[in-house]
């Protein structure tokens, strides 16, 4: 057999048989024979209502060349429980008899003359005139046996509950690809020849992974150590110990893989290591996903001897375990939720969902349930709910594709939360990776070259932005990566694949997430003083990339500290209210809802343009350009934050992602609005936020100027004056703003010409 092989040693029996016992091998309480009867029964005759379904699936795959057939297990359930039963709880025994099950019907229904006679491939003869099979030549009769996939309805085990008891058991398993070998060939059936005697014989390994990397690995039992022919009459035979040797074009091979199943990031405990398992795929089952793809995988949870290396003694007793792959599921929605992997809407769900979507001021409610811990910012609110929905991804005709993820930069001062929003996405986003820039590496964050340590060879292994493909990657002190590190994510922001060239190993991978990155100022605090480029310290290229980059200042305001000071003490007394200026929303929705909401509205909803949005945000573009330059005119210089095409279509992302939150199909005139709105308060906030007081930078500084040469003239070294007195002469008298007067001061101080004393009430004059 191709697939599962003779001689397959599944477990072994500790105690000697019971001699009381039937002599016949049984699996559970039907014997082979009858187990075999059943299946053959359960492909010809079962039926939903008046179609036969595994018939004529058989048939088709067939003729299609696709030698192949899908069985759902609560069929078999249907048909028969006590086969379901068995499937379940000795598939390695079930499964080898449904493959031989599969291949003789397919041979039936395809040549209906075999029927009751020898189930062995017959060649018709091109010469017979036999009218009603005229066409017999053209039927494949010379297939090899079909592959058997089971699909099931089990409850799911995480890697962390499978234990020595599942081994031999069906089992069903979430996780992520993280590594896949390249395609083997394995032999299912070896043609041997003697070399001295010349005589044949046809072998068939035990399975196992012993040819996939290295000795010890389960079946490797090695060739006939004697050649067993009997001599020929009168002629001594005198063959050597070890006398066969492999033909190999007269062996038959079957294509395998192994591929490393890794926990879900959202499934890992605090504190824990992502665990693995290794997957076994032969036939179809092969080159099926790529490292990054979610899927389940349903298979025979079993064990091999993993050999004497670096990482393991080679005891004997010891195995590892695997599984052999019988089915795959991949997640092709990209909307993965945790515990509830692929899982589809109900109609109630879905009707839920739509009166939801249309309900009164939803979007309002939608910004204050993202973080409802976290007082006040509600335009960065928004634009998390935005990121969280995303707008629509487009593939153009020449094969360009546009990308639909929203991403979003945070750069303020400490004590803003920024942290703490980074978190809350994590959990609500159905898809999401959070990592910190200090201890996050490019290699991390893109993909790495490894090398298995058995066989050898080198392999790709996934990193964040892999694995948060289809949902949210949420980076952490964004500012304290290393250039180099933060330039690897360029390509992944933008094109949204992450291109690898090392080792010899060329190849693509997708990243299509979105990026929520959180960072500090260059001098800790944002300092008004400085143009928005100098405290950001970014370079234009990543500036570029981000949709909505929000300047998040720690200001002094009594009123604002006394309102935040109030909800967090309501926090830590668990008193949270709603607040007094929310007349207008009623209730926070739950986390879960929205987790599934936002997979539902990414499901189902893709916006489109109108004519009149498209218009009126091409006359908002050309203004916001005229913007920027009339800034640049002021300050001397150009804009360390670009306002480029890129950031037109981030207007049209956000306007796109607040149509797909009502679950509208076109974008309104009114989401437009909403969407330049946000991007003003963002982006260009940030772009003119190097003035002050009304003042722009150039002004700013030519008043610094001004106010040093006063304060250095009236003040000669050695003397002293109060805060107040300077206020007094240059904001009242002389018409400085106070901005400008504190900013001089700090200068000063900085290069030692004044320092302070007595609480910063007193100025002395130290150096020139």
């Amino acid at each position: 057999m191709s697939g599962f092989d003779a001689n397959a040693v599944y477990a072994v029996p500790v105690l000697p048989p019971d001699p009381s016992s039937t002599t016949s091998r049984q699996s559970g309480n039907l014997s082979l024979s009858a187990t075999r009867k059943l299946l053959n029964e359960f492909l010809m005759e079962f039926r939903v209502g008046g179609v036969f379904v595994y018939r004529d699936r058989l048939r088709a795959n067939v003729l299609l060349k696709q030698y192949i057939l899908e069985v759902d297990l609560r069929h078999v359930g249907l048909f028969n429980e006590e086969l379901g039963h068995a499937i379940q709880e000795r598939p390695g025994e079930v499964m080898p008899l449904f493959e031989k099950a599969a291949t003789d019907c397919a041979r039936q229904i395809l040549n209906p003359r075999a029927r009751n006679r020898d189930p062995q491939p017959r060649q018709p003869s091109p010469g017979l005139g036999d009218p009603d099979h005229a066409n017999d030549t053209d039927i494949p009769l010379d297939f090899p046996n079909l592959q058997v996939t089971i699909q099931t309805g089990m409850n799911m085990m995480s890697l962390r509950k499978l234990t020595s008891d599942s081994i031999t058991k069906l089992i069903r398993t979430p996780g992520i690809i993280i590594q896949t070998s390249t395609l083997t060939s394995r032999a299912t059936r070896l043609h041997l020849q003697c070399r001295s005697c010349r005589s044949t014989r046809i072998v068939v390994p035990a399975f196992g992974l012993g040819g996939l990397g290295g000795g010890g690995r389960g079946g490797d039992q090695g060739l006939p150590r004697t050649c067993d022919t009997p001599p020929p009459e009168g002629q001594k035979k005198e063959c050597p110990l070890d006398p066969y040797q492999i033909i190999h074009d007269k062996c038959t091979f079957v294509d395998s893989q192994t591929m490393k199943l890794q926990e879900a990031p959202d499934m890992v405990p605090v504190g824990e290591l992502p665990r693995h398992l290794i997957i076994f795929g032969d036939r179809y089952l092969t080159s099926t996903a790529v490292p990054g793809s979610r899927v389940i995988a349903t298979g025979i949870y079993s064990t091999f001897n993993v050999g004497r290396n670096k990482t393991s003694s080679g005891a004997v007793a010891i195995r590892q375990p695997y599984l052999r792959l019988l089915h795959l599921e991949l997640d092709t929605s990209l909307t993965t939720s945790r515990g509830t992997f692929g899982s589809r809407f109900s109609p109630q769900e879905e009707e839920e969902f739509t009166h939801l979507a249309r309900s009164e001021n939803f979007y309002e409610r939608f910004a204050q349930s993202v973080a409802p811990s976290i007082y006040g910012t509600v335009d960065i609110k928004k634009a998390i709910a935005c990121l969280l929905f995303g707008g629509s991804k487009k593939i153009l005709p020449d094969g360009m594709r546009l990308r639909g993820d929203i991403n979003v930069l945070l750069l303020g001062d400490p004590g803003t939360a920024k942290s703490q929003l980074l978190k809350f996405v994590e959990k609500v986003a159905p898809i999401a990776v959070y990592t910190s820039g200090k201890g996050s590496s490019a290699a991390g964050l893109t993909a790495s070259v490894q090398r298995d340590p058995i066989s050898r060879e080198f392999y790709l292994e996934g990193g964040a932005m892999v694995l948060a493909d289809g949902g949210v990657v949420c980076i952490d002190e964004f500012d304290k990566m290393r250039d180099e590190d933060r330039v690897a994510i360029h390509e992944a922001m933008e094109q949204q694949t992450i291109s690898i060239a090392k080792a010899g190993i060329t190849t693509v991978l997708n990243s299509r997430a979105s990026v929520l990155a959180a960072a500090n100022p260059v001098f800790g605090r944002y300092d008004e003083g400085r143009s928005a480029g100098e405290n950001i310290d970014f370079q234009t290229t990543i500036l570029s990339r981000f949709d909505m980059i929000f300047i998040v200042k720690d200001t002094h305001d009594e009123t604002r500290d006394r309102a935040i000071a109030k909800h967090v003490l309501n926090l830590h007394m668990n008193q949270v209210k709603a607040h007094e200026n929310d007349d207008n929303v009623t209730g926070e929705i739950d986390i879960d809802k929205m987790k599934r909401f936002i997979a539902y509205c990414k499901t189902k909803c893709a916006p489109r343009l109108t004519p009149e949005a498209a218009t009126s945000l091409s006359s908002h573009f050309v203004s916001l350009r005229q913007q920027v330059k009339e800034v640049e005119q002021d300050n001397e210089e150009r804009s360390s934050i670009p306002i480029t095409i890129r950031q037109l279509e981030a207007i049209i992302r956000i306007s796109e992602s607040l149509a797909k939150m009502t679950l509208s199909t076109t974008v309104q005139g009114h989401h437009v609005d909403e969407a330049i709105r946000l991007f003003k308060m963002s982006t260009m906030d940030a772009v003119s936020a190097s003035g002050a007081e009304g003042l722009s930078r150039g002004a700013v500084n030519e008043e610094v100027q001004k106010i040093e040469s006063e304060v250095r003239r009236r003040l000669p070294i050695g003397w002293s004056t109060s805060y107040q007195a300077l206020v007094k002469e240059f904001v009242q008298d002389q018409g400085y703003s106070q901005h400008s007067l504190d900013r001089t001061l700090y200068v000063l101080e900085k290069r030692e010409v004044i320092r302070f004393s007595n609480q910063k009430k007193v100025v002395h004059r130290s150096g020139v």
